[in-house]
């Protein structure tokens, strides 16, 4: 007997009642948590999946965990979809075993009626510290993941409603700060909790069977929509090719990331084959991530109102072989994968730029830099510190890049210095701007700024996971690429210029400053609009002799005005003096050679 159809209204009413249990879930973690790097940095996701394990709904949190939610959830059922109760609760890490990276715990609650389970509540947080040899447990100089912390199998941390005891001990004692870890995990709880109860709800408004097939159709409804903006993409294929600096244990040696889309009709391929072997350090990623990365750069081009859960992932097929730096096999390091995974976003644009030349930005950032500070005071209390922050987009088609924003695969906050000094042993010296960093174009790159932090502790231990250093962000069709990003140690003392990926001790006293690179520029800088130049100038983005060599733009700093004779000569003697082919080589870092027909000019 066929069903009848479901109705639209109905329909529209429940899927937004699911979608509203995510972001409650989401506001429940942010209101409940205890760690800076969740209620500040806000980096953690919830979702919402179906009594089969399918993602329905993500909260409005990181995209980053796009792909990686269900890949743990397949862990779960693949252990115990056989072996649930109401009242069970499951918890995980394992990067081997359905998780991404140490810090990353996972928290699942199947949700029943009349003892049939029909959802999952999902939870995934970064917590401050699980261990290892080095506080905050992200180095980038792990070489192996038995150095990085406590690897938690999937396993029931609630059975029938009763506490393990052994694993939330064994946990509590194998941290650097407990007190943070385990109200963190209660955070991750009541957000499941929340879920529980207005979930019911919703059993009791339209009955279990109707809920069930009305979370099929959530997803199915996705990969519909999905599917018809694929459509409307052009077919082909493309390829991008794109460096990290180096994993830092083998400094100096780039890492190649290679992406090739395939766009057939409704289904995209993403391959990742011919990315680099994974490396020792620990900045491999999980296949899993390497998905969220793909599914990221591929949801960027697609409507908005595309909610975002598992019939999205259907249409968009993710290859990467086992044993490169986007696929890591044990033993491989993995704590600092974020980094891999924002370039992969960052080279999925390149890419996606030459199938869509007008709706695609130039290289941002390259993601967020991880900072973890960590030790013991006078009464030996441990302390950890742990901060992730973004600098700046890349340039888009239309408009310049943002400024001092989340890169697009983190939607995270930055942490406010007032909030860092009230709860660590570490001051803000300087959080600003910095000029003369974003790539020139038609269309100005994001401008990126510097932090630097004193420790007030006697003695603690400093580790850095940032990139961009070396190989600069990309700019597109004639943009220029941005500035490289800067690590000093004591800036208005010694000076001393670190490594993009450190991990050392500190004293009382000691000030890092890690400055992010710019964004990549978009477009010829020669036809960037003189009055946007002047804009910059006086808002001290670009310097008055940036704005000269860049843009050929000068500017009479007495009056703020453009000398438009000398500008005029000025860009005369550029276009005349320069030939596309004769720029240095690190200028020249275009997906599309400069002398493609330029795309049609996007809407202001």
């Amino acid at each position: 007997m066929t069903a009848a159809p479901i109705d639209p209204i109905d329909f529209e009413l429940f899927k937004n009642a699911i979608f509203s249990i995510a972001d409650e879930m989401a506001l429940t973690v942010f209101r409940t948590t205890y760690s800076a790097v969740l209620k500040d940095n806000m980096d953690y996701s919830t979702g919402f999946a179906d009594g089969d394990g399918r993602l329905a709904a993500q909260g409005l949190t990181l995209p980053g965990h796009l792909g990686s939610t269900p890949t743990a959830l397949e862990a779960i059922m693949r252990h115990y979809a056989e072996d649930m109760a109401p009242g069970d609760v499951f918890i995980m890490n394992d990067p081997f075993d359905g998780g991404m990276h140490l810090p990353d715990i996972f928290i699942f609650k199947p949700l029943y009626h009349a003892g049939e389970r029909l959802a999952f509540a999902c939870t995934v947080c970064h917590h401050t510290d699980v261990g290892g040899r080095v506080a905050g447990s992200n180095a980038s100089d792990s070489t192996e993941i038995y150095a990085e912390g406590l690897r938690i199998a999937p396993m029931k941390l609630y059975d029938k409603g009763v506490l393990n005891k052994t694993i939330i001990t064994f946990i509590e004692k194998n941290v650097r700060v407990p007190v943070m870890v385990m109200g963190d995990l209660r955070a991750q709880l009541a957000a499941c909790h929340i879920a529980e109860q207005q979930f019911a709800e919703i059993v009791a408004k339209w009955g279990p069977a109707t809920t069930k097939r009305m979370l099929a159709e959530t997803i199915d409804y996705s990969e519909r929509l999905t599917r018809a903006a694929l459509r409307e993409l052009p077919d082909g294929e493309w390829s991008f090719e794109d460096w990290i600096d180096d994993d830092g244990i083998d400094v100096g040696k780039p890492i190649r990331l290679f992406v090739t889309l395939r766009k057939t009709g409704d289904h995209m391929v993403v391959d990742w084959t011919g990315t680099g072997p994974q490396v020792r350090g620990a900045i491999n990623n999980t296949l899993s991530y390497t998905k969220s990365a793909s599914y990221t750069g591929v949801r960027s081009v697609l409507p908005q109102g595309i909610p975002n859960n598992e019939g999205v992932f259907r249409a968009i097929e993710v290859i990467c072989p086992p044993g490169t730096v986007g696929h890591g096999v044990l033993p491989a390091a993995c704590a600092a994968r974020g980094l891999t995974g924002f370039r992969m976003v960052d080279c999925m644009y390149g890419a996606l730029a030459m199938m869509l030349p007008d709706k695609v930005k130039a290289a941002g950032d390259g993601g967020n830099s991880g900072i973890s500070i960590g030790g013991y005071d006078k009464n030996r209390k441990p302390f950890v510190y742990v901060e992730f922050t973004c600098g700046a987009w890349g340039a888009r088609p239309w408009a310049d890049g943002l400024n001092g924003n989340s890169h697009m695969f983190a939607n995270q906050s930055c942490p406010s210095a007032e909030v860092i000094e009230a709860e660590q042993p570490v001051s803000v010296l300087a959080y600003e701007f910095v000029p003369d960093k974003s790539g020139a174009g038609k269309f100005r790159g994001g401008v990126p700024f510097r932090r630097a932090y004193r420790f007030n502790e006697e003695a603690g231990q400093l580790s850095v996971r940032s990139d961009r250093k070396t190989h600069r962000p990309f700019g597109l069709y004639g943009g220029s690429p941005g500035e490289p990003s800067e690590n000093h140690l004591n800036p208005h003392g010694e000076n001393r210029p670190l490594p993009s990926k450190v991990t050392m001790d500190i004293t009382k006293g000691t000030v890092f400053q890690h400055t992010h690179p710019g964004g990549g520029g978009w477009g010829d800088p020669l036809d960037r609009d003189p009055a946007k130049v002047l804009s910059d100038v006086r808002n001290e983005y670009i310097s008055p002799a940036c704005a000269e060599a860049d843009y050929g733009v000068v500017v009479d700093t007495r009056t703020w005005t453009i000398d438009t004779a000398a500008t005029r000569e000025r860009q005369a003697a550029i276009r005349s003096g320069r030939g596309w082919r004769d720029l240095p080589k690190v200028q020249r870092q275009d997906p599309i050679p400069r002398a493609a027909a330029a795309p049609a000019k996007a809407a202001e």
